[in-house]
C-alpha cells in the first residue's frame, strides 16, 4: 500500500485496495477519484464526533439489553485446591479476560463469569492432608485464586464458587426435569477401591494403561494422550494415584444420564452452533470425535460426602459426579451474582455464550453439558463459540509444582516483573493451533524488541516531543500525504485487527498492536520532526508540528488496542496522556483527544530484561536433577497423601538450590507432622524422619558455616516458641 502511494496513478491502487479491504467502511465506487478519497478521509478525521465514543462505567447488576450485541463469558471453572499455573492462566482466565475486556471496548453488554469449582475427591483428600474440613480447604483457596488472579488484573465481573446453596437448588432442578422426562437411569457400577487408602477411588485417582491407545499414563476418567474417555474400570493394569497399590473392584449402585437417547438433537445443536460461531479447529475434531463414536449412558453419581446431594430416594447418600454438577456452576454463579440470571442463561435469541478452556475440557462443554440442558427442554444460551487452547508447556518440559519446574501464579509477583509483561507475553504465545511453551529467554527477546523498542519507544518519544517540544499542548493536524498514508495504514491495520478479535484469534491480535505501533515509528523516522522542528522555514516547523500532534493521537488509540492484553500499560498510557474520559474503540483511526487539551509528562513504559536476570529466573524455576537418599525404604505402604513428594529423593541442581532444598524439607516437615497426627506406624514415622534428616543435613553441608539461614520449618519453630514464651 505504501508504495502503491508513491507510484503514479498510486490513488486507482489506493481505490482498488481499499475496495477488496475496507469496501464496507469507505463505500468506494466505481466512478470515484484519488481526490474524493482523500477528502473522505480528511472529513472523517475533522468531523470526529467525540461524544459518540464515550463508554460508560459499568453498573452491577449487568442485565442484557435490546440495544447492543450481549456477550456472556465464561472461563472453565479452576479446580480450587489447585494453585494454578502459567498454562492454566493462558489455558482460561486470561484469554477469557482478554476478550471480555476486547467486548467491553466495543460497547457490547458484556458479563465474565468465573469462580472455583469445589466439590469432588480431591477437596476431601486436600481436607484430609491438611487436618481441616472440605468446606475450610474451599474457603482457603478459593481466596488464593482470587488473589492470583488480582495480581494478573483479572477483570471477571463476578468470580463465584460452587459449594453454595444456589449450586445444589439449581443441580437438583435439572436433575429432576432429566429423570421426569425419563432419561436417569439406574445400573451397578464396578468401581475401583483401594484397600490401603481404604475409601472408593474417584476415576481421577485410579490411573492406568489407556485401553484405547495404549498411552500408560491415563486417568481413569480420561486418556490426556487421545482425549477419550475412559470408565475406570476399563483401565489396564490399574493403579491407587494416591498410594500406587493396585486396587479391587467392588459394586455400588449408581444413576446415568442416557446420552444416547439427547445424540441426534445434541448433533443438530453442534452441527448449527460449530457452523454459525467462532468454534476453535481443536473443539470441533475432539465434538466430532465424540459423536462419531456414538453417544452413551454416563454415570452422575459418587460414593463421595463432599458435593451436591443426590434428590433421589435410595441414592441421598450419594452426591453428583462433578463433571455433571461442575458445568451447571456457570449458572449457579451468576444466580449468585444476580437474581434476574435467567435473563443471561435462558434467553438464547439475545445473548452469545464464549466459552473459554483448554482443550481437554471441551467434551464436557461441547457434548455433556449441552446434552444435559438440552434434556430438560428448557430453552437454554447454549454455548455459540466454543473457544480451546492447547496446551502451555514450560521450557523444554511440563509444570509440576512438587518438582518446582514453572511459574505458578503465587510465584509470579516475587519474581518482580509487572503482571502485564506476563500478559503480554502468554497472550503472544497462546497456544491456539499447537502446543507451545514459556521460555524465559525468548520473554527477555519480546520484552526488549517488541515492547521497548518498538511498542514503548513509539509512544514515549511521541509524547516526550510534544511534552518538551510544544509544552504538551494537541493542536491541529493537516493532512497532507504523508499522514493520510499513515492514517491509512493505520485503518488497515485496525481493520484486521478488529476482524481477528471478532474471531477471538487474541495472539494475532496482539500482533497486530505491534505492527500498528511500528507504523508509527516508521512513520516518525520518516517524516524527521526533530530536524523539521528546529528548521527557519514556516512550512517544516508547521510539519514537524502536525506530525508530533499525529503520532501523540496514534498513541491514544494504542491505548484502546492494547487494553485487552495489557490493561495496566494502558492505564499508564492514558495517565500520561492526562486522559481521564474512557474511550470506546474507534472502528478508523481519528482523534478523540481534543484540541488544547494538554498531557501529563511521560515517562519510559517498560524496563529492559538483561542476561543475568533471564539466567536468575531460569534457575529459579527449573527445579533439578535427582539425586539418591541413603534413607531407608518404608516397610510398610505409604498413607495416602495429593501432598506426597518423592520423599527418597533430593531434587538438586549440580550448584546446589538452597531454595527449593528449603521448600522440600518443609514439605517433608509437613508431611512428619501428619502422619504423626494420623497416628501412623512407628517403622512409617521413623521412614519419614530420616529423610527429613538427611535433607537438613544436606542443606547444612551445602550452606556456609557462618551462614545464619535458617529453614522455613526452622523458623516456623522459633515463630512458635517466642509465642509461647509470650503466653
Amino acid at each position: 500500500f505504501s508504495r502503491a502511494l508513491s507510484k503514479n496513478g498510486g490513488c486507482e491502487s489506493i481505490k482498488r485496495w481499499m475496495l477488496s479491504r475496507n469496501a464496507d467502511r469507505l463505500a468506494v465506487d466505481d466512478d470515484d477519484d484519488g481526490v474524493n478519497f482523500k477528502n473522505r478521509i480528511i472529513q472523517e478525521w475533522n468531523d470526529i464526533d467525540v461524544g459518540k465514543y464515550q463508554s460508560t462505567s459499568r453498573i452491577h447488576p449487568i442485565l442484557p439489553t435490546t440495544s447492543t450485541r450481549n456477550i456472556l463469558i465464561t472461563s472453565a471453572l479452576p479446580y480450587v485446591n489447585n494453585i494454578p499455573h502459567l498454562g492454566n492462566i493462558i489455558g482460561c482466565v486470561l484469554s477469557a479476560d482478554s476478550f471480555s475486556r476486547y467486548c467491553r471496548s466495543r460497547g457490547y453488554t458484556t458479563l465474565y463469569i468465573c469462580g472455583t469449582d469445589e466439590y469432588g475427591t480431591a477437596t476431601e483428600t486436600k481436607a484430609l492432608e491438611e487436618g481441616t474440613t472440605p468446606e475450610g480447604i474451599c474457603r482457603k483457596y478459593s481466596a488464593l485464586h482470587q488473589q492470583v488472579y488480582k495480581w494478573f488484573d483479572i477483570d471477571c465481573d463476578y468470580f463465584g464458587r460452587t459449594s453454595t446453596e444456589k449450586q445444589t437448588e439449581i443441580s437438583q432442578e435439572i436433575f429432576w426435569k432429566l429423570y421426569n422426562k425419563g432419561l436417569i437411569t439406574e445400573a451397578t457400577v464396578e468401581q475401583h477401591r483401594c484397600a490401603n487408602c481404604k475409601r472408593f477411588l474417584a476415576d481421577r485417582f485410579v490411573e492406568g494403561t489407556c485401553p484405547m491407545c495404549s498411552y500408560n499414563d491415563a486417568r481413569g476418567d480420561q486418556c490426556d494422550s487421545c482425549g477419550r474417555l475412559i470408565n475406570a474400570v476399563e483401565l489396564i493394569d490399574p493403579r491407587c494415584k494416591l498410594c500406587s497399590k493396585t486396587p479391587t473392584i467392588e459394586s455400588s449402585q449408581h444413576l446415568f444420564i442416557d446420552l444416547g437417547s439427547l445424540e441426534q438433537r445434541v448433533n443438530d445443536w453442534f452441527n448449527i452452533s460449530s457452523n454459525g460461531g467462532n468454534w476453535t479447529n481443536n473443539s470441533k475434531t475432539i465434538t466430532q470425535s465424540w459423536l462419531d463414536e456414538g453417544l452413551k449412558p454416563r454415570c452422575i453419581t459418587r460414593d463421595l460426602v463432599w458435593g451436591t446431594p443426590c434428590p433421589l430416594s435410595g441414592f441421598t447418600d450419594k452426591v453428583f459426579y462433578v463433571w455433571f454438577d461442575a458445568p451447571i456452576g456457570y449458572l449457579s454463579i451468576t444466580a449468585n451474582y444476580t437474581t434476574e440470571w435467567r435473563s443471561w442463561w435462558m434467553n438464547p435469541d439475545n445473548v452469545e455464550t464464549y466459552n473459554f478452556m483448554a482443550k481437554d475440557n471441551v467434551p464436557f462443554h461441547s457434548v455433556v453439558f449441552p446434552a444435559c440442558l438440552i434434556g430438560t427442554g428448557d430453552r437454554y444460551s447454549l454455548v455459540n463459540h466454543l473457544v480451546a487452547t492447547e496446551y502451555l508447556n514450560y521450557e523444554d518440559g511440563k509444570f509440576s509444582k512438587s518438582r518446582g519446574i514453572g511459574v505458578f501464579g503465587t510465584d509470579a509477583e516475587g519474581t518482580g516483573m509487572p503482571s502485564d509483561i506476563y500478559r503480554f507475553y502468554l497472550l503472544s504465545i497462546r497456544p491456539e493451533k499447537q502446543d507451545s511453551s514459556f521460555s524465559w529467554e525468548d520473554l527477555a527477546v519480546k520484552n526488549n524488541t517488541e515492547l521497548l523498542n518498538n511498542f514503548g519507544n513509539f509512544v514515549n518519544r511521541s509524547l516526550s516531543f510534544l511534552y518538551n517540544n510544544y509544552d504538551g499542548v494537541i493542536s491541529g493536524v493537516e493532512l497532507n500525504d504523508e499522514n493520510i498514508e499513515l492514517i491509512n495504514n493505520v485503518n488497515s491495520e485496525l481493520q484486521v485487527y478488529l476482524d481477528l478479535m471478532e474471531r477471538v484469534k487474541l495472539r494475532d491480535g496482539l500482533r497486530t498492536v505491534l505492527s500498528i505501533s511500528k507504523l508509527g515509528n516508521q512513520y516518525v523516522q520518516t517524516v524527521q520532526p526533530w530536524k523539521l522542528a528546529k528548521s527557519s522555514i514556516e512550512c517544516d516547523t508547521d510539519k514537524a508540528r502536525w506530525s508530533v500532534n499525529l503520532s501523540v493521537h496514534l498513541a491514544h488509540l494504542l491505548s484502546l488496542i492494547v487494553a485487552p492484553f495489557m490493561p495496566a500499560t494502558s492505564r499508564e498510557i492514558q495517565r500520561q496522556l492526562s486522559s481521564s474520559d474512557e474511550f470506546l474503540l474507534p472502528t478508523s483511526f481519528v482523534p478523540l483527544l481534543k484540541l488544547g487539551h494538554v498531557i501529563g509528562k511521560p515517562k519510559p513504559l517498560f524496563d529492559k530484561l538483561d542476561e543475568s536476570t533471564v539466567e536468575k529466573l531460569t534457575k529459579l524455576f527449573a527445579g533439578g536433577e535427582v539425586l539418591n537418599s541413603s534413607a531407608p525404604a518404608a516397610e510398610t505402604p505409604k498413607p495416602c497423601n495429593m501432598g506426597d513428594i518423592n520423599s527418597d529423593k533430593v531434587e538438586l541442581n549440580d550448584s546446589g538450590d538452597i531454595n527449593i532444598l528449603n521448600e522440600t524439607i518443609t514439605l517433608q516437615g509437613d508431611k512428619v507432622r501428619q502422619l504423626k497426627a494420623n497416628n501412623s506406624s512407628k517403622d512409617t514415622v521413623d521412614t519419614e524422619i530420616a529423610i527429613l534428616l538427611a535433607l537438613k543435613d544436606k542443606l547444612a553441608k551445602l550452606k556456609p558455616p557462618s551462614s545464619s539461614t535458617t529453614t522455613p520449618s526452622q523458623s516456623q519453630s522459633k515463630k512458635k516458641k517466642s509465642r509461647k514464651k509470650g503466653k
